[in-house]
């Protein structure tokens, strides 16, 4: 090896502890993210898969909107679905065809005075069998 190629292996040292700090700092602030948000999308994912099991369900078709509105929260109840209002939730009746509006907004704190609003808006057009 010559004298220059043994040199400059010398300098390389690797990541100072300022740019190990900006990573620590960086992920750290994204795993918090995910730990004050996960929680709001997967129960909306939750909302999401107990509305669409309504589709096809016997009689839906023949029930007024508070039958309705009984059957979602029995179903939210069951999948453990707990800081929902389901004041969110509207049903109407168009015919045959049953339409649910969901539209709600989650808050989270994430730290001190800095809060996070997530806002979720679903619409479904079903009918019973």
């Amino acid at each position: 090896m010559n004298k220059n190629s043994l040199s400059s292996m010398q300098q390389q040292a690797g990541a100072s502890s300022l740019v190990i700090l900006i990573m620590v700092l960086f992920f750290g602030g994204l795993l918090t993210l995910v730990i004050k948000l996960g929680p709001a999308y997967l129960d909306d994912i939750t909302i999401q898969e107990a509305l669409e099991s309504l589709d096809g369900t016997d009689d839906l078709s023949t029930m007024g909107p508070a039958q309705v509105r009984s059957l979602i929260n029995k179903r939210l109840s069951v999948n453990n679905v707990r800081g929902f209002d389901a004041k969110n939730i509207t049903v109407e009746k168009n015919g045959e065809l049953v339409v649910i509006n969901v539209d709600y907004e989650v808050r989270n704190n994430l730290f001190r005075n800095v809060d996070t609003v997530i806002h979720f808006q679903h619409e479904y057009e079903m009918q019973g069998k």
